[in-house]
């Protein structure tokens, strides 16, 4: 029995290291920053973690607060994903609404994520203490996506796609109906993430109050 689990254990361990040293990393400190808040997971026991030496934990980020942008960044990378997809000029209203729609239920599927409110609870948790934590999250995650989707809808508008209205503030009214009260119910624990089915709605009507007929 002893001998199979050092063999479950070294596969472990040679399936870790073969990923990308970013990557094992980013992961590495996203799991720790949730277990132990930004100030109490510390570089070493990242690099440890990850399986690198701190000397190239340094060589990726040069802080740990660069760790932590790079984390959410990467999330919010991944929320926007629709966007980054979607062709630079919009072919027809269609289109766009559809965009919309993949947008609104990719971003309420990505922070409903366990880990990611994790980060969100540990924001304010420490908001007093390490202030810069709620600062990266919301310039690299809820700031990063209305600036994307605001120039996603300019160039739709561009197109005559959209009507008339400034893009940040079409984006504002996008994300606030997409929410509405969810996201601090979430946190709050409240309630249970959405389910596909009601994701998929909340995003049609998100879309819906930019463009029309969806």
């Amino acid at each position: 029995m002893k001998h199979v689990q050092r063999r479950v254990s070294a596969r472990r361990r040679v399936t870790v290291a073969e990923s990308p040293p970013r990557e094992r990393v980013l992961k590495a400190a996203f799991a720790l920053f949730r277990r132990h808040g930004f100030a109490g997971a510390s570089t070493l026991e990242i690099a440890t973690r990850a399986q690198v030496s701190k000397r190239d934990l340094y060589a990726l980020f040069p802080t740990k607060d660069a760790i932590l942008t790079a984390c959410i960044a990467e999330r919010a990378r991944r929320m926007r994903a629709p966007l980054d997809l979607a062709a630079a000029a919009p072919a027809s209203r269609e289109a766009v609404a559809a965009t919309l729609v993949e947008l609104g239920t990719s971003v309420l599927r990505g922070v409903a994520h366990p880990d990611v409110l994790a980060v969100y609870r540990l924001a304010i948790a420490e908001s007093d203490r390490a202030p810069e934590v709620a600062r990266t999250l919301d310039r690299n995650g809820r700031e990063a996506n209305h600036a994307s989707l605001a120039e996603y809808l300019m160039r739709a508008q561009a197109q005559g796609l959209v009507g008339a209205g400034d893009p940040a503030d079409m984006a504002a009214r996008f994300f606030a109906v997409l929410w509405g009260g969810l996201l601090v119910q979430l946190l709050l624990g409240v309630r249970e993430p959405p389910d596909a089915a009601e994701a998929a709605v909340r995003a049609r009507t998100a879309a819906a109050s930019i463009i029309e007929p969806l």
